[in-house]
């Protein structure tokens, strides 16, 4: 492994074609994306949907993460959410036949657009109104951005908090 890859990725440089100003929310997502790969490899598909102490499940979150990038980049473009969007929403936490490692990738993909809306992304349009849900509550483009990058690391964290719960459960029985 070299030096740059032991780096959390805001130290590893710039991200290729994203906007200075937006380094920060490319790096938190990129930086999510990599714990959640990193921690989910082999994690038992039996506990996936568990949900130790009442608290959100290892599936509940994979899926809002995907859910929410997707969300938070659609108003960011100034656009409404579909009727596919909403039916996402309103599934998140409900048990699917998808794997782990599915719901992995699907984050990945979702990931992977979020960047390229990034590098699509004018500076120059980052204090632009953008409207919210169905109260149309006033954000920015960049309030929108940034959210995403912060909504994120705070379902990432709970993900691994929750797995670790869960791993040492299994461990122990």
């Amino acid at each position: 492994m070299t030096q740059t890859k032991k780096l959390e990725v805001w130290l590893r440089g710039p991200v290729n074609g994203v906007p200075a100003l937006l380094q920060p929310v490319a790096h938190a997502l990129q930086q999510a994306c990599e714990e959640v790969e990193s921690f989910m490899q082999d994690f038992p598909e039996d506990l996936i949907w568990e949900r130790p102490a009442g608290v959100a499940s290892v599936g509940y979150h994979l899926q809002h993460l995907t859910g929410i990038l997707q969300r938070l980049l659609t108003y960011a473009r100034g656009e409404a959410l579909s009727e596919d969007q909403l039916a996402f929403l309103y599934s998140e936490g409900k048990p699917t036949e998808a794997t782990a490692q599915d719901l992995v990738q699907r984050y990945r993909e979702q990931l992977n657009k979020a960047l390229e809306q990034l590098k699509q992304t004018d500076e120059n349009t980052l204090t632009e109104v953008r409207r919210v849900g169905r109260a149309q509550v006033e954000s920015t483009v960049m309030g929108l951005l940034f959210h995403a990058a912060e909504h994120s690391m705070r379902h990432v964290g709970q993900l691994l908090v929750t797995a670790r719960v869960l791993r040492g459960q299994a461990k122990e029985a």
